[in-house]
């Protein structure tokens, strides 16, 4: 679609700005301008919290609520935040066993809001990240969202992908050596301090990588709170979100960076307090349980998933350095960005921890 600002006259009536999308009226205008009749005009604009990378934002309309996603502010890595790379997985998902937003627009004009952006519908949900979010949980409930979290995840990976048309979405063929390489850029990219451990880790997963799986559809960042879930009975997963890093890769790369994250009640408290630390709470899977629910889905051999959890740490210790040097330089919007430094070297040394009991 086409995101040429027009002047209709659309005025938002004093709609405040927001960090990310200072001018409201000219997003009105482009509103206005899009084949987008039944929203009616712009009443308001809010920034959904939680976003750690690409910015979230609520927008109120006359015909109700839609979401806009945009890329961080200050500096972006190559390669990040793509835009109209997330709107077309998104457009690709849509009517598929996948459960995505819908997507409405992607505007790649930087003159609307001074970034690409894209629109989707909003949908109704629940994010469940913390402890406190957690609360609402029965043990039966938490259990049947961990065993909704690995049929949502064999079904991304058993996505046609040429019958959605994503078979030009990556190349499956050396993904693991390829985000060993691009990690270590994004890193040199965004360096701000030593990282003890940080070069050994790179050789020991260079020195013991296993041959890739089958190439599918991978999300890149699929965790509990990246989904939103409806806990009237019976459960579902109403959406998956943040499809920034998704590609064509290994399967079981996602499922090691899924459980890199995963908070495993089974084995006390959280390695790390990033990411959906929910899953701690009585009721929800273990880890090896998980991988085991994914095996018997997909008839993958998940015996090696050490190695993949361990290369999740790394790569989400990377995600958290960028994030870190962009709160240094004060280009972060939201709240609990300086907890992310911290976490990076205690990732680094899980990845070492875990690395080290596959002998």
């Amino acid at each position: 679609m086409g995101c040429a600002v027009t002047d209709s006259g659309n005025d938002p009536g004093g709609v405040p700005g927001v960090p990310g999308i200072e001018n409201p009226l000219g997003l009105a205008k482009w509103l206005a301008g899009a084949d987008l009749t039944d929203l009616g005009e712009l009443r308001a604009v809010q920034l959904i919290s939680g976003g750690r990378s690409n910015l979230t934002y609520r927008l109120d309309l006359d015909g109700g609520p839609i979401v806009l996603r945009r890329p961080p502010l200050g500096h972006v890595l190559p390669t990040a935040h793509d835009m109209s790379r997330e709107y077309r997985v998104l457009t690709a998902l849509t009517g598929t066993a996948v459960p995505v937003p819908q997507p409405l627009a992607s505007c790649q004009d930087t003159d609307v809001i001074g970034a690409p952006f894209y629109l989707m519908r909003f949908v109704d949900g629940a994010i469940l990240r913390t402890v406190q979010d957690g609360a609402v949980l029965s043990p039966e409930q938490a259990a049947e969202l961990s065993n909704l979290m690995a049929e949502t995840m064999a079904a991304i990976h058993s996505v046609d992908i040429a019958a959605v048309g994503l078979a030009d979405f990556g190349r499956p063929a050396g993904y693991l050596a390829r985000q060993l390489t691009r990690w270590q850029r994004q890193r040199e990219l965004s360096n701000t301090r030593e990282l003890p451990g940080y070069t050994e880790l790179v050789e020991r997963l260079a020195a013991g990588m296993p041959t890739s799986a089958d190439g599918t559809l991978v999300h890149g960042d699929f965790r509990l709170d990246n989904t939103l879930v409806t806990l009237a009975q019976p459960a579902r997963v109403a959406a998956v979100v943040d499809w920034e890093m998704s590609t064509l890769g290994d399967p079981l790369a996602d499922l090691g960076l899924t459980l890199s994250y995963w908070a495993d009640g089974a084995a006390g408290l959280p390695d790390v307090e990033v990411g959906a630390t929910v899953t701690s709470l009585p009721g929800f899977w273990s880890r090896e349980a998980f991988a085991a629910r994914y095996a018997e889905l997909t008839g993958r051999d998940v015996s090696g998933v050490g190695y993949y959890i361990a290369f999740g740490y790394f790569k989400l210790a990377i995600v958290l350095e960028g994030i870190h040097a962009r709160f240094l330089a004060h280009q972060t919007v939201g709240e609990g960005f300086e907890r992310e430094g911290p976490a990076v070297p205690r990732l680094i040394e899980r990845a070492h921890q875990m690395l080290d009991t596959l002998g």
